[in-house]
């Protein structure tokens, strides 16, 4: 099969886009250079849903969005979604000795509608034609046409996402997964089924036989036997249908738990969005409580000026010379003014200072208490000044006992009000942009249930679980059911060895046992050698992809695909490397791209390999020789690259491809892209300008400051 063209219209971010493909048998390399966000992923998905329907779209289709999310509803609530691919099938006829080529050309539409918001989507059409020069001719069961040229084991090895290129190597897989996707891959690939199916019809006639045997003679036992037999062989039939179905669904929860296991791990580590509620209702809290600690701290600073204190520290320097001149007066005796009071005291007790009498009825006294009331009377008569004096100097002694005057007491609560203030307000801003960052991050947040992706996971891993127990179960169940045959079918040919009309039935048993032994093994002959010839091819793609060479002591020595279908990577001496976690990112997309491109060359099986950013976490020599390698082992090469994975590559793209076009996202204005495209929708718009080429359309600021340097 090779892929001609491909028409989108309405799928996601493809509204309407029109792709080529290169058919150039010597130039057989096509290259989409598209930004990321701007439709590359979608492509391949895109092309994935036309050949095989909603089984091919990430997670079987469920809860996945088909149609543009900014839809217009006033254009309609149900939105029509078509994906059209044509392609060429090739035959080859021997006729006469002579190998006669036969290309036949096909268009395959395939087409859904789904209703905007709800998601609900109408089960997919597929319309197959035969295109010719008089028109073009319908095809039924189209399906079964498409799967016989690209069968839906090998999806991955046509069309390959490179961000999960390493399906086959993954460490978020089981072992049995991968080994099962391996083993599927080259089965389906190497055409084995054609053999499983005659290995099956070769059981079918021995079961046949058996039902022949009952009628061979009125022995009760040979018939119970052979009607055992014909159950055994039913019973067969249904446990190897468990047995494949129960390593498919263990395969499918599996993969579905791992998948959870991502969307929670990203949802963590952009954020939980139940706890960021929490820590934005927690941080709201805290802006409250520190709004009113400001709310606070502003009475505080206000009611500082309207405190005695702050008169108090103003007039210090005048007070404190007041203070100094009222001491002096007091140590001269000045002030304070006791003088009345004292002699008023004397007259009272009648008795003078100097401890003469003073009783009104003595001659003496009488003398003594008239001069003391004239001291009395000449100091009522003093300078009102000293008495203002006085009473200023007793009214101060508060102040100057709180030690207010010189010690700038207003000052040192006026700093640490306002140290109270301003830190509080920092915290407050602070709390604010903690606040508003959480809200951006809310907002930035994918719709995630935490919770609900956990329950989940715990739904997954429990019918994993089970069908690992089923796969168990019914593998024993298997091995004692083909004892028990063995010794059953030993028991019917010593019966029928006895019977006259035996020997006929026992021919017919002797034919259908050799054909099956000769099928069975031709079929892991067939298996061996071609596992072998993959496993030689892989390794050979992949030292080369590396530029590892085991003679001059490189690191990575060989790698090769096991009989149990493991792909081991080897180092120095023979040690084995875990391709999980030993090889880093470029060789382990290296190593699954090896497997893919050996598969499909062993196979000789003429299809394309649609490859999604093959080049990311590649870089220098590595780069260059992946995309060579791949050129050179595929018969038909489509690449999806972003700029980077482009830079460095030019003139092998230069050599190799015959088809090269841009993909633009007009959202990407003004922040990538230099120009306005001149559309606000979301869809992707295609230009013809080439890997190395700009225009006003896909011109990206990159670009623009590039051209710039280049110019100075």
């Amino acid at each position: 099969m090779k892929l001609l063209r491909a028409a989108f219209q309405n799928f996601r971010l493809l509204r309407d886009l029109e792709l080529e493909f290169a058919d150039d048998p010597h130039r057989r390399l096509t290259v989409i250079r598209a930004a990321n966000e701007s439709g590359k992923t979608t492509i391949l998905h895109g092309l994935q849903w036309a050949l095989y329907g909603d089984a091919a779209l990430p997670g079987k289709g469920d809860g996945f969005r088909l149609h543009p999310i900014d839809w217009d509803e006033s254009s309609g609530k149900r939105v029509t979604i078509t994906a059209m691919v044509e392609f060429e099938l090739t035959t080859y006829h021997r006729v006469h000795g002579k190998t006669r080529e036969t290309r036949r050309r096909y268009r395959l539409i395939r087409s859904a509608s789904e209703e905007v918001g709800s998601l609900r989507r109408t089960p997919s059409t597929m319309k197959l034609f035969l295109l010719s020069d008089t028109g073009a001719t319908p095809i039924d069961a189209p399906e079964a046409h498409i799967y016989d040229e690209l069968p839906p084991e090998l999806r991955e090895v046509f069309f390959t996402d490179g961000d999960r290129a390493l399906s086959f190597i993954q460490a978020d897989v089981a072992l049995s997964t991968k080994r099962e996707r391996v083993n599927r891959a080259i089965r389906s690939l190497l055409g084995l089924g054609v053999i499983e199916d005659a290995i099956k019809h070769v059981r079918k006639s021995a079961t046949e036989v058996n039902k022949k045997a009952k009628q061979v003679s009125t022995n009760s036992e040979l018939s119970r036997i052979a009607s055992r037999l014909v159950k055994l062989e039913s019973d067969r039939e249904k446990l190897e249908a468990d047995f494949e179905d129960a390593i498919q669904q263990f395969g499918a929860f599996d993969e579905k738990a791992r998948e959870i296991d991502h969307r929670i791990e990203e949802a963590l580590r952009l954020g939980d969005k139940e706890k960021l509620r929490r820590n934005l209702v927690s941080v709201r809290d805290e802006v409250r409580v520190l709004d009113g600690q400001l709310e606070e701290a502003v009475k505080e600073h206000s009611a500082l000026f309207r405190n005695r204190s702050i008169a108090v520290d103003l007039l210090a320097p005048v007070l404190g010379n007041a203070f100094e001149k009222l001491e002096e007066l007091r140590t001269q005796g000045k002030i304070p003014n006791t003088t009345i009071p004292v002699l008023q005291e004397r007259l009272s007790s009648n008795i003078c200072i100097c401890g003469e009498t003073l009783e009104p009825s003595s001659l003496d006294g009488t003398k003594r208490r008239a001069h003391i009331q004239k001291l009395i009377d000449d100091s009522r008569r003093a300078d009102e000044i000293q008495v203002t004096i006085t009473d200023l100097y007793y009214s101060a002694k508060p102040l100057l006992r709180s030690g207010v005057v010189g010690s700038s007491s207003w000052r040192d609560d006026y700093k640490k009000v306002v140290e109270r203030r301003e830190g509080i307000h920092d915290l407050r801003d602070q709390a604010g942009r903690k606040y508003r960052a959480l809200e951006k991050q809310l907002d930035a947040l994918p719709d995630t249930d935490i919770q609900g992706l956990r329950h989940t996971r715990r739904q997954y891993v429990e019918k994993r679980d089970s069908y690992l127990s089923r796969k168990s179960m019914t593998e024993t169940k298997l091995t004692a059911l083909h004892r028990e045959y063995k010794k059953e079918e030993s028991e019917r040919d010593r019966l029928l060895r006895e019977q006259k009309k035996g020997a006929r039935i026992l021919a017919e048993v002797d034919v259908t046992k050799d054909v099956l032994e000769v099928l069975q093994k031709a079929y892991e002959q067939i298996m061996i050698q071609e596992l072998r010839k993959v496993s030689e091819l892989m390794n050979s793609i992949f030292l080369e992809m590396i530029g590892a060479d085991p003679e001059l002591g490189s690191i990575i020595q060989r790698a090769e695909i096991s009989q149990e279908f493991d792909i081991i990577v080897y180092g120095p001496h023979g040690r084995k490397l875990n391709p999980d976690r030993d090889l880093n990112g470029a060789s382990r997309r290296a190593l699954t791209l090896a497997f893919i491109l050996s598969l499909t060359k062993v196979s000789e099986v003429e299809a394309p390999n649609v490859i999604d950013t093959p080049l990311g976490m590649t870089s220098g020599f590595v780069k260059r020789s992946i995309l060579r390698t791949a050129v050179r082992e595929s018969s038909q090469l489509i690449l999806l690259l972003t700029h980077d994975e482009i830079l460095g590559c030019e003139q092998i793209i230069d050599e190799a491809a015959s088809v090269v076009f841009t993909l633009t996202n007009p959202a990407h204005y003004p922040i990538m892209l230099v120009n306005d495209p001149g559309t606000e929708q979301r869809k992707v718009l295609r230009c013809d300008c080439d890997h190395k080429g700009v225009c006003n359309l896909c011109e990206v600021h990159a670009d623009a400051s590039v051209r710039q340097e280049l110019a100075s």
